[in-house]
Formats: C-alpha cells, sequence, structure tokens
C-alpha cells in the first residue's frame, strides 16, 4: 500500500522535497508515492479526516497526532511569517502563525510563507514573529510537524534518514524555484540556512511553551 503525502507548496520544505525526489528513483517507489499539495491550513484537515497518510501539519494541529522528530523549526529570525502594520487580519493559509501572534500580543496583518518571503526581500517592514519569540523565550520556534495516521515505521524511517542526510539542491531546481517565486538563487540558499528540520530538546521545549501559552490564552 503506498502514501498519500500532504505536501506545502512554500520554499521551507524544498530540502525535503528534493530529497524525496532522489530517494524515489525506482517506478515502484515512485508509484508507491502520491501528492497532494495545498496550504498548511487545508493540509491540516486533510490529514485530520485521513485524506492524507502523512504531511507536515502546523505545531497547534499535530497534539493529537503520531507526528516523528521532524519539524519546520525556526531558531531566530525566518524571514517568512510575518506581522505587518495594520487592521488585524489573519492569514487564511495559516494555523500556527496567527496562533502566534496572539500568544504574543501583537496586532497587525499575518502574512506567511512565501509571500512573506518576497515582501521582505522587497524591503517590506513588519515584525518577524519567529525573532519575537525567541527574544522573549531564548527558545526556537517551532512552525510545523511531521506527522502521520498511517504507514508509521515508514513515515519514521524516512524522517530519520532525512536528518542524517545533508541535502545538496540541484542549481537547475534552484533557478526553477526562484523563477517561480521572483527571488534569486542566492536568496534561496540564504532563507533556506534560516529553516532547521530536527527537532532537538530546545525545540521540543519552545513547541511546549507555546502549546501551553495557547491552551491558556484559550481557555
Amino acid at each position: 500500500m503506498g502514501i498519500l503525502f500532504g505536501s506545502i507548496s512554500y520554499l521551507n520544505l524544498l530540502p525535503f522535497q528534493v530529497y524525496l525526489k532522489r530517494r524515489l528513483r525506482s517506478h515502484a517507489a515512485k508509484a508507491s508515492f502520491r501528492y497532494k499539495r495545498n496550504v498548511p491550513s487545508c493540509i491540516n484537515r486533510a490529514l485530520a479526516r485521513k485524506e492524507v497518510h502523512a504531511a507536515f501539519v502546523s505545531s497547534v494541529a499535530s497534539t493529537k497526532l503520531h507526528c516523528t522528530d521532524l519539524g519546520i523549526v525556526a531558531h531566530k529570525a525566518v524571514y517568512s511569517v510575518l506581522l505587518l502594520p495594520g487592521t488585524p487580519q489573519k492569514d487564511p493559509a495559516s494555523a500556527t502563525s496567527n496562533r502566534l501572534a496572539e500568544v504574543l500580543g501583537l496586532e497587525g496583518r499575518v502574512l506567511i510563507g512565501d509571500a512573506a518571503l518576497k515582501y521582505y526581500l522587497d524591503g517590506g517592514e513588519g515584525i518577524d514573529m519567529a525573532r519575537y519569540w525567541y527574544e522573549r523565550t531564548k527558545l526556537p520556534f517551532v512552525f510545523a510537524r511531521l506527522c502521520y495516521n498511517r504507514r508509521g515505521a515508514t513515515v519514521e524511517k524516512m524522517a530519520k534518514r532525512f536528518a542524517r542526510t545533508p541535502t545538496r539542491i540541484p542549481q537547475y531546481i534552484l533557478k526553477k524555484e526562484s523563477r517561480k517565486r521572483g527571488i534569486t538563487p542566492k536568496q534561496l540558499r540564504w532563507y533556506l540556512r534560516h529553516i532547521h528540520y530536527e527537532m532537538d530538546w530546545k525545540a521540543k521545549r519552545g513547541l511546549k511553551k507555546f502549546l501551553g501559552l495557547r491552551a491558556k490564552n484559550f481557555a
């Protein structure tokens, strides 16, 4: 039985997607993996409804799921989760980032993903919420976790292998993704240096603190 993988079409998961592409070289391996792409909030619902078998889901949606030790982690600034000045407005694509703004007591427009990164690189002003979190807690922030509802042994094994494997992104993929997002390959590589995937004890402590604060806010 194959795995239907929920995939977020943001640059922060490009190294994982490249890893999977390299790993699935045979026709049989490729046939065993299928993808359903969408924004984080939709992927959260798809995994909860078992419409997909595994996915990186928003950390706020991961509490009752089986999860690996892979995540999307910012140790300080992330540059793709911003709070912009102006009328308070949630990003419909987000779940965790909207909650993070509330936990931090910030008001403004939440902007996430590639659109936020492009806004920052074009000189736009706003608060980097991962940096703001770190300044107040001295802990990393976990935006998403790789979770599953089927084929747990396969997903856990994949997560461990990815964590041990340095991923080089070929130039043709860098150029293709850069053109698609309207940024340069150099900017793309710079951005990915701020994304971490392995959840160490500090990241887990940061996640626990965030979920605790969120629960207190919504009690």
